[in-house]
């Protein structure tokens, strides 16, 4: 069972179709970077992230730094230069085993950036705690879209 989730972050206003941007490589053009199974919102959405602070502040979290006086030194991700950097959250579910571990594929077609990442395995024994994954990645700096549709394969 395939399950989909589609965000958007804007309505199109431009209805004229841009050219698929599909090929081979495209796997290897995406790059996850951090991936946490707790911390994110309740609501599937994803957002832009510009610049080095950004980055951090984003992941700040997932190293529990938040509250810290004196940051101690951490071995952040780096971040991506020449490439879009895109911070997706999941929404919220009902086991604590949701995680991105990779991303199989991704493309844009008709200014929409599908992400294909491995479906987690369910039934038997599972955590009970609600969860807020969420996991950012990077593309392309030529890729042109403004929402993002995760897919889930086996």
């Amino acid at each position: 069972m395939k399950r989909l989730l589609i965000v958007s972050t804007a309505l199109l206003l431009n209805c004229t179709a841009t050219p698929s941007q599909k090929s081979s490589a495209m796997q290897d053009n995406a790059e996850l970077l951090v991936s946490e199974s707790q911390g994110g919102t309740d609501v599937a959405g994803f957002t832009m992230i510009k610049n080095e602070q950004e980055f951090r502040n984003a992941i700040k979290g997932s190293f529990g730094l938040i509250g810290l006086k004196k940051e101690p030194s951490v071995n952040y991700p780096k971040f991506p230069r020449n490439k879009k950097v895109v911070l997706y959250h999941m929404g919220i579910f009902r086991s604590g085993s949701h995680r991105v571990t990779s991303i199989r594929n991704i493309s844009v077609k008709n200014r929409v950036l599908y992400v294909e990442v491995p479906d987690a395995a369910t039934g038997g024994m599972e955590i009970q705690v609600l969860s807020n994954p969420w996991f950012i990645f990077a593309v392309p700096s030529d890729y042109q879209f403004t929402s993002v549709e995760l897919k889930y394969s086996k």
